[in-house]
């Protein structure tokens, strides 16, 4: 990849990871990773375009029903897809049709960009992950292999060490905290070739860990914020992006929100 290269576009698909929960801007909307890898690509090149597609709890028929397309019309230098973590997450999960539609995903939206770039989302470390890890490493494993059908990069995060650190995830352990949308801003721009600002995958400071008294009191409190409500809107159908629409539909000269670069 060349080092220094010019992006003047840059199209991000994919569901609540790519949205940027949980990285809040002060007026309640989400900033998030692809946000400030758009902000750092505008500061080296005026006129940059930017579209954000991503919507909170979009399964992967969805993200290609719903953004492939009006993604692909775009013919952006640059195209983000994350997908198929949401559908690995459920209790019935085909992932036979998951890889399916993600590789009708790629097929789509190779041709019509200049660069492509994938994902292996990160996991937080924990009992959810365990459970899940041979479906998300399954997903995993077909990125790699899509990537090198179609000449798209891969950004590992699932790989580093330090994106399973909970300290870097939000109290509903699903979405990563601002730090973790910044390293993986990182991520994304050293894989892009540009120069490296810090090492991304750079441990945290060792810290102390939690009194037992305080670790119960915290998973009283998520079960009753964040895991019971999930399981609700599993067990009737619902999505908490239901009738939301992206936040950057269309891809227009970058206009930094409240916190987009910093």
């Amino acid at each position: 990849m060349e080092i220094n290269a010019t992006y003047t576009s840059l199209v991000a698909l994919g569901d609540s990871f790519t949205e940027g929960m949980s990285d809040p801007n002060p007026d309640g909307s989400y900033r998030g990773w692809a946000d400030v890898l758009a902000g750092r690509l505008a500061a080296r090149t005026p006129g940059f375009r930017y579209a954000n597609l991503a919507v909170r709890g979009k399964l992967i028929g969805q993200i290609v029903e719903e953004q492939v397309d009006a993604a692909a019309a775009m013919k952006a230098d640059v195209v983000t897809l994350v997908g198929g973590l949401n559908d690995t997450l459920r209790p019935s999960c085909d992932m036979g049709r998951v890889k399916a539609l993600l590789g009708e995903a790629v097929e789509r939206l190779a041709p019509s960009c200049g660069t492509l770039v994938l994902m292996r989302s990160p996991g937080r470390n924990g009992p959810v992950l365990e459970r899940f890890r041979p479906r998300m490493e399954e997903l995993f494993a077909y990125v790699d292999e899509l990537a090198a059908r179609r000449g798209a990069l891969v950004v590992d995060l699932y790989g580093a060490p330090v994106l399973g650190d909970p300290r870097l995830w939000d109290v509903d352990r699903l979405h990563l905290t601002g730090e973790g949308h910044r390293r993986v801003a990182e991520a994304v721009w050293q894989t892009l070739g540009l120069p490296a600002e810090d090492d991304w995958r750079a441990p945290l400071p060792p810290g102390v860990p939690p009194a037992w008294a305080a670790r119960r009191i915290a998973d009283a409190r998520f079960a009753r914020q964040h895991l019971v409500p999930w399981i609700g809107r599993r067990l009737t159908g619902r999505s908490s992006g239901d009738g939301r629409a992206p936040k950057r539909p269309e891809l227009l000269p970058y206009e930094p929100l409240a916190r987009d670069v910093r």
